[in-house]
């Protein structure tokens, strides 16, 4: 009995413990009206982001304990952390031809 107890709370520790990198909004209200300094913060931030999800990806022990007790909770962070990646790049792209079209250096 102990034991079933003890595996629950690991899987459930597991479960919850998964990585969930933030997913940017890719245009967000009041990008347009951005100067050329907060789009450089703006692309810099959602570097930030996309470095972030990228590591959430690598051998973690949250990650290890995913794939021994529950390997869905892995699959899930990996679909997470690809969307994560994808809007944070699809978010500097937006940014950076804001800066294009306004003649940011």
């Amino acid at each position: 009995m102990l034991r079933k107890i003890a595996l629950g709370a690991a899987l459930a520790l597991a479960v919850s413990a998964c990585a969930t990198p933030q997913v940017v909004q890719v245009q967000q209200p009041g990008d347009r009206s951005m100067s050329c300094e907060q789009l450089r913060a703006g692309i810099e931030e959602a570097n930030r982001f996309e470095t972030e999800a990228r590591s959430e990806r690598g051998v973690t022990g949250t990650n290890v304990a995913a794939a021994i007790l529950f390997w869905p909770a892995l699959a899930g962070t990996y679909m997470n952390t690809e969307e994560a990646m994808d809007a944070a790049k699809a978010r500097r792209d937006h940014l950076s031809a804001l800066s294009r079209e306004k003649n940011c250096p």
